[in-house]
């Protein structure tokens, strides 16, 4: 099996395991026991993996705290803001293609009173700033906006985001799970007020995120969970330790890596993108090539079923959206303009480490014969190719 469903999941990178190991066995300390020298290895790798993190952010490594995810993380950030937000500025605003993870926690705070604006994107997936202006108000106290689409792989243009919301006093989270460690990210340069991080899209452990809080905003966020005061009190609870340091090093190897591999990685999604329109006809991409995560390539194959498509692709592990709602077509399509039929017929390709040339290749043909097959069978195709022939002016 070819995989290149990377936005989806990472392998534990070899080298992150070795770290992780002897937390689990002979360095099992609880990082909060400070009277031996068990608790003192565990905080000591707590503390390196917090510094770890922090480098590949652009930040310090106080302002990070660790989670159990960047959902954990997303849901501490905006119902935090909102735990701590007075009525009179009970107005928040988002964007219609953000994961569901963010989506779901404003859907939830519109049902408690809020008013929440959820801006929509251009056919490129790109939110316009002028749009954001114009929602913006005095009320406003949070805008949402991820850094780098988790299914189409656009770039927002965030520092222009952050500095019209921040103009108007809000604060600014991001969801950058799939920004860490994939593209040059600089929380600071940025300007942004919290962001969500995971190991998992890095190469680390599952169950292990973080999120960055900037100095000076932990008085407008009240941690939604209480419990053991851990995480300077914002986030309860005796940390994975493990996790932790398997993150910190996945962040490491990610830092040293990043401009290499973001080249490569691009030339090689450059070389799917190419065959698979030399391949197949009626294959359109979703969202701008430019700017984009280097890894990632999302299509859409006219006139296929797209149910079908998925099962006959025994080769390649790919998928037709976000691992957390695979069933139903994607909300992040349909808001680019994609009919649901088409959005079920789209295919996200996220590559990664172990991709290589020779595997971008056997991915296309096999995609390329699955959709011819499909295809040949399909009375939506042939009604479609009757059509097209029709339009054509005589000769």
């Amino acid at each position: 099996m070819i995989y290149l469903d990377h936005h989806a999941t990472t392998p534990v990178d070899r080298r992150v395991l070795e770290v992780m190991q002897p937390y689990f066995t002979t360095m099992f300390g609880n990082p909060a026991s400070r009277t031996h020298r068990a608790g003192w290895d565990a905080a000591e790798a707590v503390e390196r993996a917090r510094k770890q993190m922090a480098a590949l952010a652009g930040a310090s490594a106080r302002e990070i705290v660790f989670t159990s995810g960047a959902t954990e993380s997303n849901y501490l950030a905006i119902a935090g803001v909102a735990a701590a937000t007075p009525p009179e500025r009970r107005h928040a605003v988002t964007v219609a293609t953000e994961h569901m993870a963010v989506l779901d926690v404003f859907a939830q705070l519109a049902a408690d009173g809020w008013t929440v604006t959820v801006l929509p994107v251009g056919a490129s997936g790109l939110l316009d700033p002028d749009d954001l202006g114009r929602a913006l108000t005095p009320r406003t106290s949070l805008v949402s906006v991820m850094v780098a689409n988790n299914e189409i792989g656009v770039l927002q243009p965030l520092a222009d985001i952050t500095r019209r919301a921040h103009a108007q006093g809000a604060l600014v989270h991001t969801d950058a799970a799939q920004a860490l460690g994939r593209t040059r990210l600089d929380v600071r340069a940025l300007d942004v007020d919290l962001a969500s991080f995971s190991a998992h899209k890095v190469y680390g452990p599952k169950g292990v995120g973080a999120l960055y809080v900037k100095r000076g905003v932990e008085p407008r966020l009240r941690a939604p969970m209480r419990g053991g005061g851990q995480e300077r009190g914002l986030r309860g609870g005796t940390l994975n330790v493990p996790g932790v340091a398997g993150f910190g090093a996945a962040c490491e190897m990610a830092r040293q890596e990043l401009d290499a591999e973001a080249e490569r990685l691009g030339g090689l999604r450059d070389r799917l993108w190419q065959r698979l329109q030399e391949l197949v006809g009626g294959v359109s991409l979703n969202g701008v090539l430019s700017p984009r995560l280097p890894g990632n390539l999302n299509v859409t194959f006219a006139d296929v079923d797209g149910e079908a498509l998925l099962l006959a692709l025994t080769d390649v592990a790919v998928s037709s959206g976000s691992a957390c709602t695979t069933s139903q077509p994607s909300h992040v399509l349909t808001s680019l303009g994609r009919s649901a039929a088409d959005a079920l017929a789209s295919l996200r390709f996220g590559l990664g480490r172990a991709t290589r040339a020779e595997d971008i290749d056997r991915a296309a043909s096999h995609v390329a014969e699955v959709v011819t097959y499909l295809r040949a069978s399909s009375p939506r195709w042939q009604l479609a190719r009757t059509a097209r022939s029709n339009e054509r002016p005589s000769t």
